[in-house]
């Protein structure tokens, strides 16, 4: 149930116990739709994320620090401009709803003290966050809402902030038990569905959950039960409802986050899970992290994928057109052998004639051949076309063979760089695959008025083997390039044979059999054959491995190899323990 009414009163009442005074440092604003804002408070450095990502929105506090773009968006600069160095003065929820505000002090430029407000409006795909002064104004939004998209309500700066339309529904923190009882009687039907029908920002989990707090069945009828005695006794529910911990992240089988609670579920059966009792917000940190971060790389990395695969099918088009002309080129040594003929044969010809009857010396039985010739040329002028035949497919094939020969190692680098997006984990790595698309003109180079920073080169995979000995895979092209090269002489280098794939080195000067295999099923599944069978995998040590000059970062060549053909299975990879992804 993440970020329903329920959960968002957690993080409500705990960021105004831990925020409230705090002094606003600093504003980033890493994705379009993100905004952290680092708080000085109680003695405490914190972070906090505000969310309007339709997927996932949400605010909490996080551990994770994100870097902006070298260039601050414009709101990213607004909110600095009026919240930099003010204080949070309170935070609350509003009506028991999806809707956060945060109210901070501040000073104007003239130096006066001023409200500025954020509202945190969690609405799924019409989630927001918007900035506005003490008189109610749109200073600014994540979103701008215009006629186009709603005539009901307007989000544009300089307009009048509105609430979204009230639904009717009951505050949780200030309804009695007549209140509850007439709201349940009115909605009717089954007991979980009319309570998420009568109390703010409850979810249908949520909903259920209160059903079986109060000892009752979540698809039991209105009109078959107690209705006074159950309207008591969710009112005594809501009412202990914020004293209730801890808060806890379910788990699926494999052990990832599954789903986030602001407290244990009752009506749930009972499955693996994980207590953060210091709060909400470390309970939604490490559901959401991961989760985030993956659909955050997905989105980023599918327009590298899209560009790839473009330039993939275009060069697989040009390999295609080449073999035509080198097919075409075969007919070269023809022309010149009639060419030839008819030379030879000049006092035997006469213009006019459509074909040249004439013998075939070039062959052992030297039979009669036709050669059609061009009734408005003289023979000699037919002989000389028929060699400008022939220079002209004798040129057609060596430029040819040039274009095939280029559009195929174009189409092995772009092969190369589809595999590395695949295994692409971070921001840092995927800025690195991007860089090197600029540098090879597969990618417009992006402008920007402000010197990009230099960042620290993204880092390989490192897993520990069964064995106990360390083994890095390289995510990228880059990251091949320096762990091959910058290995030791006596450590075990893998590579996929023949294919696009990862360079996997083994730190150790003698590789027992198990760590061999766990790095041959590394290097097999880190490769174009990942869902292939028997994939060859060659092994050898790293002074065995040179670098030609002028190709592109990743490109080996080797010898002294063994080959290993392994099946890969992500079941036998997860069991190797990663230490670094």
């Amino acid at each position: 149930m993440p970020m329903d009414g329920v959960m968002l009163g957690f993080v409500a009442r705990e960021l105004n116990e831990k925020l409230r005074d705090g002094r606003i440092d600093r504003v980033i604003q890493p994705e379009r739709d993100e905004i952290h804002l680092l708080i000085r408070a109680q003695g405490e450095n914190h972070r906090l994320l505000l969310s309007a990502a339709p997927s996932a929105p949400r605010v909490h506090l996080t551990r994770h620090a994100k870097t902006g773009p070298m260039e601050p968006p414009m709101l990213c600069m607004l909110l600095r401009k009026h919240l930099g160095g003010g204080r949070i003065a309170a935070v609350r929820r509003i009506a028991g709803d999806r809707i956060l505000e945060i109210d901070i002090t501040a000073l104007s430029e003239l130096g006066d003290v001023v409200l500025r407000t954020l509202v945190v409006e969690i609405m799924g795909r019409h989630s927001n966050i918007i900035l506005r002064d003490e008189n109610g104004r749109i200073i600014d939004a994540a979103r701008h809402v215009g006629e186009d998209i709603s005539r009901v309500r307007l989000v544009q700066p300089g307009l009048p902030y509105a609430y979204p339309p009230s639904q009717g529904k009951l505050d949780p923190e200030s309804a009695d038990a007549p209140a509850l009882e007439s709201a349940l009687a009115a909605a009717g039907g089954k007991l979980a569905k009319a309570i998420g029908a009568s109390v703010a920002g409850f979810s249908p989990q949520a909903a259920r959950e209160a059903a079986a707090r109060i000892g009752l069945d979540g698809d039991a009828l209105i009109s078959e039960l107690d209705l006074g005695a159950a309207a008591q006794a969710l009112y005594a529910y809501l009412q202990a409802m914020p004293g209730l911990s801890p808060c806890c992240v379910t788990l699926s089988e494999d052990g990832s986050p599954a789903d986030v609670f602001p407290f244990p579920q009752q009506h749930l059966p009972c499955t693996a899970r994980t207590d953060f009792p210091e709060g909400p917000s470390a309970a939604l940190d490490a559901y959401f992290y991961e989760r985030d971060r993956r659909d955050r790389m997905n989105q980023r990395a599918s327009s590298l994928s899209h560009t790839l695969r473009t330039h993939i099918e275009r060069c697989e088009k040009k390999i295609a057109i080449q073999e035509e002309a080198l097919a075409g080129a075969e007919k070269m040594e023809e022309y010149r052998q009639r060419g030839e003929l008819i030379q030879a044969n000049l006092y035997r010809l006469q213009k006019g004639e459509p074909v040249a009857r004439v013998e075939n010396y070039y062959s052992d039985s030297c039979e009669t051949v036709d050669i059609p010739m061009d009734v408005s040329l003289s023979p000699a002028q037919n002989a000389q076309r028929y060699f400008k035949l022939y220079q002209k497919a004798r040129g057609a094939r060596t430029l040819a063979a040039e274009q095939k020969r280029k559009a195929e190692e174009e189409l092995l680098y772009l092969e190369q760089m589809l595999d590395d997006l695949r295994k692409c984990t971070d921001a840092q790595g995927l800025s690195e695959l991007r860089a090197m698309l600029e540098a090879s003109g597969h990618v417009r180079a992006a402008v920007s008025r402000v010197k990009p920073r230099k960042e620290a080169p993204s880092q390989p995979m490192k897993f520990l083997s069964g064995d106990g000995i360390e083994i890095e895979v390289g995510k990228n092209a880059l990251q091949n390039e320096r762990l091959t090269m910058g290995a030791k002489g006596d450590e075990l280098w893998l590579h996929a044979q023949k294919m696009p794939g990862s360079h996997v080195l083994v730190h150790a000067q003698e590789v027992p059999e198990r760590t061999l295999s766990e790095a041959a099923m590394l290097a097999a599944y880190y490769s174009k054959g990942v869902r292939s069978a028997q994939v060859p995998v060659d092994a050898t040590l790293r002074r065995y491995i040179k670098k030609p000059g002028g190709t592109p970062a990743g490109f080996v060549i080797y010898t002294h190899q063994r080959t290993l053909y392994v099946t890969p299975d992500e079941a036998a990879v997860k069991a190797i323990r990663l230490l670094r992804e």
